[in-house]
């Protein structure tokens, strides 16, 4: 059995329908998540061709055909913040509590370790089943026929706290060739290196808290649309069949895996890939005052309604 229950998110209601727990005033909620998935932009619908079915009956058989179409559905919300406890997607804080052993920016290690790193930064980041579920599907039904994605609404598939010991030490994956070569799976332009993918952990040496944070958020997506990885996590990943064909792993820079919305510090209708912007933009706008940082991960999806037994081919 997975290890990611969704207790703590319907603990983290339950408290809020009791006024246990009182919500910041900055906190990203389930409802504002759920609005954002609207985005007519980041679903970018279209259609790309047709399927050819053969359909066979007792009476004989017949060629049929089905539009085949293609958009992105939010499956994650990715949040990078710097405490134990402080996602900032508020109802859902309650899976990833506060631990005394991690301060400051999850910093486990010693104080000397960082003396020695000055630019060295941590983040915890959790990857959380995009809450829009039905909502979103009636929004991309509108359009025409839709697919159906792999994500469950608000299940956990990956929480870094549960995942210390790869995500804190960054081992076995420091030894691997993408995290000892250069250039070999890295996050930025030329120019404007944000960092490496490997090792897909939460430290990163880097100056800019934004671009720390969107770097481990890409590792952690990383780590979950991929199986077999040496992490504890639930795999995000759909298997294709006639008529349904899923995307693949999500690959740093590359948007026909993948493209990110930008939850907070605020909120955009825009989907894209990192870095989106020119090599001299400081993201200043971007920068949040207490670290915290969430994102919603969209994926493509290609599919068509089945009109027989057996597809014959699609186009394109």
């Amino acid at each position: 059995m997975s290890p990611f229950k969704t207790v703590g998110a319907v603990l983290g209601g339950a408290l809020l329908s009791l006024g246990v727990v009182e919500r910041p005033a900055q906190a990203l909620t389930t409802p504002q998540i759920v609005a954002s998935s609207l985005s007519t932009q980041c679903l970018d619908y279209q259609v790309i061709g047709v399927c050819v079915w053969l359909n066979c009956s007792w009476s004989g058989c017949s060629i049929r055909t089905s539009v085949q179409v293609r958009h992105y559905i939010p499956e994650l919300v990715v949040s990078s913040y710097e405490n134990t406890g402080d996602n900032p997607w508020w109802e859902v804080a309650t899976l990833s509590p506060p631990l005394g052993e991690a301060l400051a920016g999850g910093q486990s290690t010693s104080d000397a370790n960082r003396a020695r790193h000055e630019h060295l930064r941590f983040k915890n980041v959790d990857a959380i089943g995009h809450p829009a579920g039905g909502a979103f599907s009636s929004f991309a039904s509108a359009f025409g026929m839709s697919c159906a994605g792999a994500a469950t609404p608000f299940q956990p598939y990956h929480l870094s706290t549960l995942d210390a010991l790869a995500w804190r030490s960054g081992i076995p994956e420091s030894l691997y060739p993408e995290a000892l070569t250069p250039g070999m799976r890295e996050l930025g332009q030329p120019g404007d290196l944000w960092g490496n993918i490997y090792p897909r952990s939460g430290f990163l040496t880097q100056v800019h808290d934004y671009k720390t944070a969107a770097t481990t958020a890409q590792r952690s997506a990383d780590v979950v649309t991929r199986t077999g990885q040496p992490h504890v996590y639930t795999p995000l990943v759909a298997t294709s069949r006639d008529g349904y064909w899923p995307p693949g792993p999500v690959k740093e820079g590359d948007p026909s895996t993948h493209r990110w919305q930008r939850l907070t510090p605020s909120m955009s209708n825009a989907c894209r890939v990192w870095p989106d912007r020119g090599v001299t933009d400081t993201y200043a706008d971007r920068l949040d005052a207490g670290g915290d940082y969430a994102w919603s991960l969209w994926r493509p999806y290609r599919c068509c309604q089945r009109r027989g037994q057996t597809l014959l081919y699609a186009v394109p």
